[in-house]
This record gives structure tokens, C-alpha cells and sequence, in this order.
């Protein structure tokens, strides 16, 4: 992938909540295939996709992250020798994804778990007692508001509006030049003009890799400060970006 520098003094802050579990999960929802039967080449490939791309974005990626990948590339070397030739494993241990999936399978079902209770949570947040004031409004917890949309939806769109731009020749210059804070503006009198407007639409005009970047990390920006929220209807649908105070 070529590397793209966004020159710009206005840096953006995003805590990279979701790990490389996550990111796995993910993928494996998204092509459909089944945990206990992973296509390790496949995945492996999407996985350093992400991580180029998270990595060309300067988000903050924890060590985590290049852990799995040498993980999932040992895996992809085992998967591929003869099953002869491959070093000596317990029995029940005989497919080189084995140990992975069994982190998977019990990560996904704390996952499931720790949502099921923040939604307990969140109903209960809501009960008030009798004699209790009921007009009490309560203010978002800070951070990163993504809401139904993850991260790794985000960088997908992103993804997609990064390869329909041709990729610069060597040496090829370009008279316009954007910056984050031009995007900020760009992305604030779009969706003040629109009310919403889909994820895909804030790049249609993009001419270069550097514009897509700036608009996207200027995107993540206003969700962070929660002036924007993002929206995604369905599982992998399109994302729509709208004004958090209509959303």
C-alpha cells in the first residue's frame, strides 16, 4: 500500500477500544464463514489489510495487534506443511487453528455477555423510583461515541473510498492540499446543509489518497467529540453520518 503522509498540525487523538479479537470476529461475521472452520489464509490477508490501514491512519495500535498477526502467520506456515511434517501437537490439538478458536469462541461469549448486561444497565439507568425528580436527564458518559457503528465498519467504508482513487504516479504533484481542519469544515457545513448525508458521499469528490485520509480522520475527529454520530442500518450496511442532536 502506499504510504500517505497527511502533513498537518492539527493531530487526532482515537483510543483504539476495539482489539485484535474484535477485529477477527469481525471478519469471520462479515465473510460468513464459520469460527470453528476458518479460512486462515483468507483472514489473515483482511487482518494486515486492517492493520495497513490503521497504521496509515497513525491510530493508536496496541501491541496486541501485531501480536495476532504474527500469530495468524505462524498459524498460515503450519497450516500449510504436511501434516507429517508438522511438529508434534496433542491430539485434540491436531489443527493448528485450534487454540485460536477456542479464544474466540470464549471472547465472543464474554462479549455477548458484557452487552447483554450494559443493556440491563442502560434500562435500569432509566427506572426512578417514587419521589424521585424524573425530568433528571442524563449526560452521555465521555469518549468515543461510535454507537451501533465500530470501528472496523468505519475503516472498511474508508477502505472502499480509498480504491475507487487511482493511485498517484511517482512523482506526481498536486497544486491543492487539505488538512484535517479543512475537513472538520468541509464534513460541519455538509451535514448542517443535509441534516445526514451517507458515509460514501464525503468522499465522492476526493481526487487523491491524502484528501481521503484527511476527510476520514477528520470524520473520527467530530464523532470523538461527539458533533457527528454514525449510524448503520443492518449488519455491514451503509453507514450515515448525521448531527448527534437528530440522531
Amino acid at each position: 500500500m502506499t504510504q500517505v503522509v497527511v502533513q498537518d498540525d492539527y493531530k487526532v487523538q482515537l483510543e483504539v477500544f476495539e482489539g485484535p479479537l474484535d477485529l477477527l470476529l469481525y471478519l469471520i461475521k462479515k465473510d460468513e464463514v464459520d469460527v470453528y472452520n476458518i479460512p486462515i489464509e483468507r483472514v489473515t490477508k483482511q487482518y494486515m489489510e486492517y492493520l495497513s490501514l490503521m497504521k496509515l491512519l497513525d491510530l493508536n495500535i496496541a501491541g496486541e495487534f501485531i501480536v495476532m498477526a504474527a500469530t495468524l502467520m505462524m498459524i498460515k506456515s503450519r497450516m500449510l506443511l504436511p501434516v507429517d511434517e508438522r511438529p508434534e501437537m496433542e491430539e485434540e490439538e491436531e489443527d493448528p487453528r485450534w487454540e485460536l478458536v477456542k479464544q474466540l469462541v470464549e471472547y465472543k461469549k464474554f462479549k455477548e455477555a458484557a452487552s447483554h448486561l450494559q443493556h440491563r444497565e442502560y434500562l435500569q439507568e432509566n427506572v426512578f423510583s417514587l419521589g424521585l425528580d424524573v425530568g433528571v436527564t442524563l449526560e452521555p458518559e465521555p469518549g468515543v461515541g461510535l454507537g451501533d457503528v465500530s470501528l472496523f465498519d468505519l475503516i472498511s467504508a474508508f477502505n472502499e473510498a480509498l480504491k475507487k482513487v487511482k493511485v498517484e504516479e511517482f512523482g506526481e504533484i498536486y497544486d491543492e492540499k487539505f488538512t484535517v481542519v479543512d475537513k472538520i469544515e468541509f464534513v460541519l457545513i455538509t451535514i448542517k446543509e443535509k441534516g445526514r448525508t451517507s458515509f460514501s458521499s464525503l468522499f465522492e469528490k476526493a481526487a487523491s489518497r491524502n484528501e481521503i485520509v484527511c476527510t476520514f480522520l477528520a470524520i473520527l475527529e467530530l464523532i470523538r467529540l461527539r458533533q457527528v454520530v454514525a449510524q448503520q442500518e443492518g449488519d455491514f450496511g451503509d453507514i450515515v453520518i448525521m448531527n448527534e442532536s437528530v440522531a
